[in-house]
């Protein structure tokens, strides 16, 4: 067999391995099953599944997260086994069960979830059958169903490193600054996973505010066979979707690109702050490549709520404001956050994952107050601080488990806070250290502060 020949029909009575028995692989098991595969499935974490690869195995299908030099994926190109990425094989079967089915795309270290829930909301107000799925919500081959006219899929550079196949009718392009440093290698590979995209897409929206993307922008150029389309937070050019004044105006998308259509007004947007303008004008420009107009555009952005956790205010207190940005789980999300508020009492820390401090230290270092550190990497930060912000007070929080880490940086923070500051949680670092997720440390922050800060007299 070949990847190109993996048919429907030709899964009855094949010997298939899932690799990685999470959300996705479970998707993959249950959806090959159900087509008559004999299915193992591999995965040396999980309870139940099988630690190496068997004897018998046709065709692999490989789950996001798993790094190329893994011992299983070795010996399945050792063995010359043909093999597919999760998406690929989705695409794979898309084209024989849901041929019509469009799919549009979006990556970026940052903001992925929340545009692409910001999509679907447009999608929902303009009437059309489509979801958001992937590395959000629901898992793309349970998407793969003729009622579903789009599929707005949220992608990892994990999920795009290992697909070829899919052509996407638009993708776009958030932000890339450095994260899973430690599972591609080397921030380069990191950049180029994530730029691969765009040679799988028929249009592609490039976020040249971003620092990294505009630097790309000349190889971008003379190196795609994609549409490339600039969006900025400046006065799009013809050709650019950007800002004029507070209105998202298109010169890209439209008849005449010397004539500017207003898709939505920066008012109606759940949040101004930069980076959610950036997010909201990806978002709609995705829209619009589908064919949604600047109605539906503005009634999707203008009911959107932001998820919890993602600049999520708790409460104010004796003039000083809390904030849970606990989705900020790199160093470019929580720079991002922190430049959203004057005068910050910055809780950081967990796993860097490889990533360094020192850019968001320097660029931050007139609106930190206070830094409260929690965590196994919280020396890392310390020492970034102490090199590039050396007057800004430092604390580490001594405990170790989640509900304690919590409610002693809170006091903390209490204790170094004065009106007019925010204290914000944004980590710049990933949770399992001492959480099981970035929403449990979230939720047990907030519900710290609740008892120790606004208990005593706060608006929630």
């Amino acid at each position: 067999m070949t990847v190109g020949s993996v048919t429907i029909d030709a899964l009855r009575g094949l010997d298939l391995v899932i690799v990685g028995a999470g959300v996705t692989g479970k998707a993959l098991h249950d959806f090959a099953l159900s087509h008559g595969a004999l299915v193992s499935m591999v995965d040396d974490r999980v309870d139940g599944a099988l630690r190496s690869l068997p004897e018998r195995c046709a065709l692999a299908i490989i789950s996001p997260g798993w790094r190329p030099d893994h011992s299983v994926i070795e010996e399945i190109r050792a063995r010359g086994i043909p093999h597919l990425s999760e998406i690929d094989f989705a695409w794979e079967m898309k084209r024989q069960i849901a041929p019509e089915q469009r799919w549009i795309a979006l990556s970026g270290t940052n903001g992925k979830t929340t545009t692409i829930q910001m999509v679907e909301n447009i999608m929902r107000s303009a009437g059309v059958a489509g979801v958001a799925c992937g590395n959000v919500g629901r898992t793309v081959i349970e998407s793969i169903t003729p009622e579903i006219d789009i599929l707005a899929i949220e992608l990892s550079s994990f999920q795009i490193d290992w697909s070829e196949l899919p052509r996407f009718e638009a993708i776009a392009l958030l932000n890339i600054s450095p994260d899973h440093i430690d599972w591609h290698g080397s921030f380069d590979r990191y950049r180029d996973a994530k730029l691969k995209l765009i040679s799988l897409s028929k249009r592609s929206f490039i976020n040249v505010s971003d620092a990294t993307l505009s630097r790309s922008w000349p190889e971008l150029t003379t190196a795609t066979n994609s549409d490339l389309i600039p969006f900025h937070l400046g006065s799009p050019a013809s050709g650019e979707i950007g800002l004029v004044e507070d209105l998202i105006v298109d010169r890209a998308l439209v008849d005449d690109p010397m004539n500017a259509e207003v898709l939505v007004e920066v008012a109606v947007l759940p949040s101004n702050a930069s980076h959610n303008v950036s997010n909201a004008m990806a978002a709609a420009a995705l829209s619009k490549a589908i064919g949604i107009g600047a109605d539906a555009i503005t009634e999707g952005l203008a009911t959107f709520v932001l998820d919890q956790h993602r600049l999520q205010v708790i409460g104010e207190a004796k003039g000083i404001t809390w904030v849970d940005d606990s989705k900020a789980t790199n160093p470019h999300a929580a720079m991002a956050a922190i430049f959203s508020f004057p005068s910050v009492i910055w809780i950081a820390g967990g796993l860097a994952k490889g990533a360094s401090m020192d850019e968001l230290v320097r660029a931050t270092s007139s609106r930190v107050r206070a830094a409260i550190l929690v965590g196994r990497d919280a020396p890392l930060i310390r020492a970034a601080l102490e090199e590039l912000n050396p007057s800004v007070k430092i604390v580490e929080v001594g405990a170790t488990q989640g509900r304690e880490v919590m409610r002693e940086a809170v006091t903390f923070a209490k204790n170094l806070a004065s009106r007019g500051d925010t204290v914000l949680l944004a980590p710049a670092c990933a949770s399992m250290d001492q959480f099981t997720s970035y929403k449990e440390r979230g939720d047990l922050f907030q519900g710290a502060v609740k008892e120790l800060v606004l208990s005593e007299g706060g608006a929630p």
